[in-house]
């Protein structure tokens, strides 16, 4: 799940400041993990320290690390799911299990935000199955809407056939037949009228394909950010799918991102790819 972390980080001063180009720096001064990683570590503890995969342990791993990374750049109705959940919206699925004395809840949403941190669930699972039974149960607890746990659900099975050693072809053919992504594209499509979408649907279809175009981990990187709209996000999806494909990630990206990451998470890293 490293590869999501380094897209994230690489993406994130680009977020508002759009690259329309795959000629950049990789790293900056600025460049720094968001809440797409922050919230990949919570999910990363939540598989390995709960063999029951509870909602309740995947909430108290997801508050724990957004109150100890309380500034990563939270979406609105998810800064209050962490901080002040008495101020959610008024939608409530009255249907699910998941509701807890600190009146944290699904809010019915589509964001990427489900998408962006499931890499791990397609690391774990044990089958392709169970990839996507695990993503739509990182993505509900909040993002509850279908094309929240679409997305989720998309990213983990790209990720889980990817590393077990599907084609490109397979991994799109996959993926269009399972959740009817539009991947009759390519990146030089979507890139001139690309703009910022929080949507499920209008990232992770993008993600993918900047993946499908790619011929190694950085150029995967650098592909995803070029497209614009969402770059730490989109890039964080790819980096998730193209290091499970490409297996290896070049040596200075990665004596990079050992400076910018604290032990613990490295910790929680190597166990998951291990």
């Amino acid at each position: 799940m490293i590869g999501a972390i380094i897209g994230d980080t690489v993406g994130s001063v680009f977020e508002f400041v759009n690259c329309k180009s795959t000629q950049f720096d990789l790293f900056c001064p600025q460049s720094e993990p968001t809440d797409d990683s922050v919230m990949s570590m919570a999910v990363a503890e939540w598989l390995l320290k709960d063999a029951d995969r509870s909602s309740s342990v995947l909430e108290e791993c997801m508050v724990k690390w957004g109150h100890r990374y309380p500034n990563a750049g939270y979406g609105g109705s998810f800064a209050n799911w962490l901080f002040n959940p008495d101020f959610l919206g008024g939608y409530r699925d009255r249907t699910t299990e998941y509701s807890y004395y600190s009146g944290r809840h699904p809010y019915n949403s589509w964001g990427n935000g489900s998408a962006m941190r499931c890499s791990a669930c397609g690391w774990v699972a044990g089958s392709l199955k169970e990839a996507e039974l695990l993503g739509a149960k990182s993505a509900e607890i909040t993002h509850n809407h279908p094309e929240g746990i679409k997305g989720a659900q998309a990213t983990s099975a790209a990720i889980w056939l990817a590393r077990n050693g599907a084609s490109k072809e397979d991994i799109c053919s996959y993926i269009i037949g399972r959740f009817g992504y539009d991947l009759y594209r390519d990146c030089d499509d979507i890139r001139p009228n690309y703009s910022f979408d929080v949507s499920c649907q209008g990232t992770v279809p993008e993600a993918i394909i900047a993946f499908m175009d790619s011929w190694d981990f950085e150029s995967a990187i650098r592909l995803a950010v070029s497209l614009g709209g969402d770059s730490d996000t989109l890039a964080c999806i790819t980096g998730g799918i193209a290091e499970a494909f490409y297996k290896e990630i070049p040596w200075f990206i990665m004596d990079e991102m050992r400076n910018r990451l604290d032990a613990d998470w490295w910790d929680i890293i190597d166990r998951i790819r291990n």
